[in-house]
């Protein structure tokens, strides 16, 4: 395995995942030939893997191997049994998971800033890279989403530091060590810790668990940046054995975000550290949580001794990431946004802020149970309650259902009934298929009303399909 020839041929299975897909970008811009497969590909993952001009093989098969890679890369969701996984087994191809790739092709010998936690990751990280590429740092970094400004989710740059974002997920089917372990990080931000990954997590003390390894690999001299709004990331960030700092509305506290206001789509706050304010920041981003993200950020680049203005600058010019409260287009007075949400927190965090951001226009709501998690009926009274924040909410099937035992699925009829019941009107519906929702948007909406539309897959393209209806409609 460490006598990989310069150009050699790397394989991806499982390479449509956006952590993969991107791992898949990096080898090829280092030289390697690089090919994959995948049984689910789809936009913008699909597109973005052909505009590199690399070659992807529907579904698992033994052939895929014929041309016998140098080293395959075995994305996490993939079993022992995969056809793929059974012929590198049989021809001896060496095999590495996709957290040690990024340790050996891009981490190197770089000193490593991770942001960990169940919501904000991708958004914090990227502004992170962002800052400090304006700033004239060139780092490298690695992201689970593509950052509009870099128009990629990977980048190997020249600087001394890398920035990732880290996964609490497992490994691989030969690893079962969460991701994060892999990138030996000297600067940690804890973004948010609640209970998510129920098919590999039986409750939150186990993931905690989880955190509580990676607490310990933070060097001494290292930093661990927590928000302390989360008892749980409270609770792991105590057994840190390096220099640890808190930031958001809770106790203790180090930094916070005060005197929020949104004005024509951006977000301005001050921050404060330890009661003493550093001016006001604006930033393209709105909602609660995306100022907690660039509080992070922002914190984060004071400790690696930024000055203000850069820091200023650089949140000033962030454009966002796509599927973060992407705005898709408005058509007819009605403004369609792609938002990756799937956990409750993060769903109630959406709604709100584009409510905040867009007062008094009608919020729908249109949520697809995609993740592992959402799938399941763990979350199903906290959806109710999270989605009836919306003023019209559609609710889709559950993604590939058989995948879940049947006493543990979701049922989004009753997360519909009950919104319903809460809220004492017809708010909510069920439309079961991805493809019934855009005829029936197209249906009930009107001038001024903002849709958001939620989903962490591809949800049968039900975004760009409103937007196409609605310009249709209004030519």
């Amino acid at each position: 395995m460490n006598d990989l020839p310069a150009q050699g041929h790397v394989h991806l299975i499982a390479i449509c995942g956006v952590g993969m897909a991107a791992l898949a970008g990096l080898l090829q811009s280092q030289g390697y030939r690089v090919t994959g497969s995948d049984q689910n590909v789809y936009p913008p993952m699909s597109t973005y893997l052909t505009e590199l001009g690399i070659q992807v093989l529907s579904g698992y098969r033994e052939e895929h191997l014929k041309e016998r890679p140098e080293l395959v890369v075995v994305g996490n969701a993939v079993s022992r049994n995969n056809p793929e996984v059974q012929a590198v087994l049989r021809l001896g191809v060496p095999y590495i998971s996709f957290p040690h790739a990024i340790g050996r092709f891009l981490i190197v010998s770089k000193r490593s800033i991770v942001t960990v936690g169940t919501h904000g990751k991708t958004t914090t990280t990227a502004l992170l890279a962002w800052v400090l590429a304006k700033a004239g740092w060139d780092p490298s970094f690695f992201i689970g989403g593509i950052p509009v400004d870099f128009d990629s989710g990977f980048k190997q740059g020249g600087g001394t530091w890398v920035v990732l974002e880290g996964d609490e997920y497992d490994s691989a089917f030969f690893d079962k060590g969460p991701k994060f372990l892999h990138y030996r990080p000297e600067k940690v931000i804890l973004t948010s810790l609640e209970f998510d990954h129920a098919d590999i997590y039986p409750d939150l003390d186990h993931l905690k668990g989880a955190f509580l390894r990676l607490m310990e690999i933070i060097p001494p001299s290292g930093t661990l940046l927590v928000c302390n709004e989360y008892g749980a990331a409270k609770d792991v960030a105590a057994a840190a054995r390096c220099p640890v700092m808190f930031y958001g509305d809770g106790e203790p506290r180090d930094w916070q975000a005060r005197n929020v206001r949104v004005h024509e789509g951006r977000s301005l706050f001050e921050p404060f550290y330890r009661s003493r304010s550093e001016g006001v920041v604006s930033i393209g981003l709105i909602g609660r949580y995306n100022i907690s993200n660039a509080l992070a950020a922002y914190a984060i680049g004071r400790e690696l001794g930024l000055e203000r203005g850069v820091l200023v600058e650089g949140l000033v010019t962030f454009s966002g990431v796509k599927r973060r409260q992407e705005v898709k287009g408005e058509a007819g007075g009605i403004m369609v946004i792609d938002d990756f949400a799937h956990h409750p927190t993060a769903v109630q965090e959406t709604i709100e802020g584009v409510r905040a951001a867009y007062p008094g226009r009608r919020i729908w709501a249109i949520f697809e149970p995609r993740s592992n998690t959402s799938r399941r009926r763990i979350f199903e009274n906290e959806f109710s309650q999270t989605l009836g924040r919306a003023d019209r909410i559609v609710v889709a099937g559950l993604y590939q259902p058989e995948k879940i035992p049947e006493g543990d699925r979701l049922s989004p009829a009753k997360v519909v009934q009950e919104i319903n019941r809460l809220y004492g009107d017809s708010r909510a519906v069920f439309v079961e298929k991805a493809d019934e929702i855009s005829p029936y948007v197209i249906e009930e909406a009107k001038s001024g009303d903002v849709i958001v539309v939620m989903s962490n897959g591809g949800f049968g393209g039900v975004q760009e399909k409103i937007l196409r209806a609605l310009e249709t409609k209004m030519a």
